[in-house]
C-alpha cells in the first residue's frame, strides 16, 4: 500500500475489467476513476499545472482559471487545494449539482452559465467568459486544456502504456472523446509503437468535433460544440456517434452487472459494442474472431445518480426511450459520423487479434 503526502499523488493505474460476460465481446474497459478527483482528468491537470509552474507561468499567488463541464473542474479543484492556488471553474447547466458541490467544498469558485453562446454552444460561452476573466485580473492563468500539449502528454505517458503492457494482443482501443486529450495522447502512442493497433474516437450525436451536425447535448463528458484545436484525425479511425439514450442504456446495463459508471463510459462502450458487431460480429457457423478490444471509463456513476440513473430526469431530458431494456447500439445504419471520418483506418479492413 502506497504512502503519499498529496491527494494528487494517488491513482489506480492498472485495473481492467473483463466485460465478455456482460456483453459478449472480448471487451475490457480500463477504469481510472479511484483517485482523489474521481476521473481520468486528474492526469492531465497534473501535467498542466507541472508544466505551467515549470514554465513560470504559475506562481505562489496565481488564480488558477479553466472551463470544464466537470471532471477537470474536479481535478483542479484538488490540486488548487493541494498546492495552495484559488481556483474559479467556469462550467455550464448540464454540469451536474455533486460536482459543482465537491469543486466548491475543495474552495473552488464555480461560475454556472445558462446561456449557450448563439453558434458555439455553451464551450464558446465558457471560453468567452474564461476571457473576459483573465482580462480583469493578471494574476488569473488559464491552463487551457483544449490547447495545452501537457493534455494529451499524459496520456501519451501514462494511459497509453499502461493498455499496452496489459494487452500485448491489443486489436482496437476506443476512446471517448471530448477535448481529445486521451485520444490524441494514446493515438500518438500507439502510431509511434504498435502501429497495427486501430484506435476508433467515440463521439456523442450533437457534437461537431469530427464534423458532424450540432444538436442539443445533455450529458456532459464527451464531445463538444466547437472543434477541439489538439484533435488531429489523420492519426484515428472514423468516429463513432452514439445517441445519449443508448449512452443511458448502456450505463444501466452495466449497474445491472454490478458496475456504476459515468455517462462516457456508457457512451464509449456501446460506441465499442456497436463497431465490434459490426466489423467482428459472428461469421461462418456463429464463430466469432478473435479480438481482443479495450475501452476506457473516464470517470465513475455516484455524480450521475440524479442524472443518468434518475428516470424522471432521463424521461424528461432524453425521452422514455432511453428506460428500455436493453443495450441500445443501433443498427449498421446508424453511425450517424460514418461520413464524417477521415483518418487511416476509414476503408481499412479489420485487423484481427
Amino acid at each position: 500500500m502506497p504512502v503519499i503526502s498529496a491527494s494528487h499523488e494517488f491513482e489506480v493505474s492498472d485495473l481492467f475489467v473483463n466485460l465478455q460476460p456482460i456483453f459478449g465481446h472480448r471487451l475490457f474497459l480500463k477504469v481510472e476513476g479511484f483517485n482523489f478527483a474521481g476521473s481520468i482528468k486528474l492526469k492531465a491537470a497534473r501535467e498542466m499545472v507541472a508544466q505551467a509552474e515549470a514554465a513560470g507561468v504559475l506562481r505562489p499567488g496565481s488564480t488558477l482559471v479553466e472551463s470544464s463541464s466537470g471532471n477537470m473542474g474536479v481535478a483542479l479543484s484538488v490540486l488548487a487545494a493541494a498546492r495552495g492556488y484559488r481556483f474559479v471553474c467556469v462550467t455550464d447547466s448540464r454540469c451536474n449539482e455533486a460536482t459543482r458541490r465537491t469543486m466548491t467544498s475543495y474552495g473552488a469558485e464555480v461560475h454556472v452559465l445558462t446561456e449557450p453562446h448563439p453558434t458555439e454552444g455553451f464551450l464558446g460561452a465558457r471560453i468567452r467568459h474564461v476571457q473576459a476573466l483573465l482580462a480583469e485580473d493578471g494574476r488569473r492563468v488559464w491552463l487551457n486544456q483544449y490547447l495545452s500539449p501537457g493534455n494529451w502528454m499524459a496520456h501519451y505517458r501514462t494511459t497509453a502504456p499502461a493498455i499496452a503492457r496489459q494487452f500485448p494482443d491489443l486489436t482496437v482501443l476506443f476512446v471517448g472523446a471530448g477535448t481529445t486529450g486521451t485520444l490524441m495522447g494514446c493515438a500518438r502512442y500507439f502510431g509511434e509503437r504498435r502501429p497495427s493497433v486501430r484506435v476508433v474516437p467515440v463521439d456523442s450525436v450533437g457534437s461537431v468535433t469530427f464534423g458532424a451536425p450540432p444538436a442539443t447535448r445533455h450529458i456532459p463528458g464527451l464531445g463538444t460544440s466547437v472543434r477541439p484545436p489538439l484533435l488531429d484525425d489523420s492519426l484515428v479511425d472514423r468516429a463513432i456517434h452514439v445517441e445519449e439514450r443508448d449512452t443511458v442504456r448502456t450505463c444501466r446495463e452495466l449497474m445491472r452487472g454490478g458496475f456504476l459508471f459515468g455517462g462516457s463510459t456508457g457512451t464509449a462502450v456501446s460506441g465499442a459494442l456497436r463497431w465490434l458487431d459490426e466489423h467482428h460480429g459472428d461469421g461462418a457457423g456463429g464463430v466469432r474472431e478473435r479480438v481482443t478490444a479495450v475501452t476506457i471509463a473516464p470517470d465513475l456513476g455516484e455524480r450521475y445518480l440524479d442524472t443518468v440513473y434518475h428516470d424522471e430526469w432521463v424521461t424528461r431530458s432524453i425521452g422514455p426511450e432511453g428506460l428500455l431494456p436493453g443495450v441500445g447500439r443501433g443498427g449498421p445504419g446508424t453511425d450517424r459520423g460514418a461520413e464524417h471520418g477521415t483518418g487511416h483506418g476509414a476503408g481499412v479492413p479489420a485487423v484481427t487479434g
